[in-house]
């Protein structure tokens, strides 16, 4: 079970990339040209924070059923000198929590907003921060601190 978990966790954080990429380009592209919110738009503010929701269940799940995790826990102290287990133990999952709730936060403002102008500002300025801390907390292949594969395998 935990193999395949991470598998779906490595291969869900392309769909939540993408949605978001998305959502940011649709929100720049709507205010800049000012364009009316329409329910496609909606719809990817929506699904964007849906998918990343889907994520944070799935890297929760990993979180409480990983080795690593387990050894970061049970040996804490030596655990902040070792770069995997202190990334993922902490970093990664503390990051990743604040970037969900930046994506749920600026959705649900951005929904209620009274203009589609500051309908499209809200969700791209909120967004554009979570993608850049998911950028950050993301063990990319080439990363210092945790480095992964971009797709892991079963």
């Amino acid at each position: 079970m935990y193999t395949n978990l991470l598998f779906f966790h490595s291969i869900f954080r392309w769909l939540v990339l993408v949605s978001l990429v998305y959502a940011i380009f649709r929100a720049y592209r709507g205010y800049a040209t000012g364009a009316v919110f329409t329910k496609a738009d909606n719809a990817i503010r929506h699904w964007t924070a849906t998918i990343s929701h889907i994520q944070l269940m799935i890297g929760f799940t990993l979180y409480f059923a990983s080795p690593v995790i387990r050894y970061f826990l049970g040996h804490m102290k030596q655990s902040f000198s070792q770069g995997d287990s202190w990334f993922f133990g902490s970093v990664h999952m503390i990051l990743m929590f604040a970037a969900i709730m930046v994506i749920t936060f600026g959705s649900a403002v951005s929904k209620r907003k009274a203009t589609d102008a500051e309908k499209f500002k809200t969700m791209f300025t909120w967004f554009v921060v979570a993608l850049l801390i998911i950028f950050i907390s993301i063990p990319w292949p080439f990363s210092p601190l945790a480095n992964r594969p971009y797709i892991r395998p079963f």
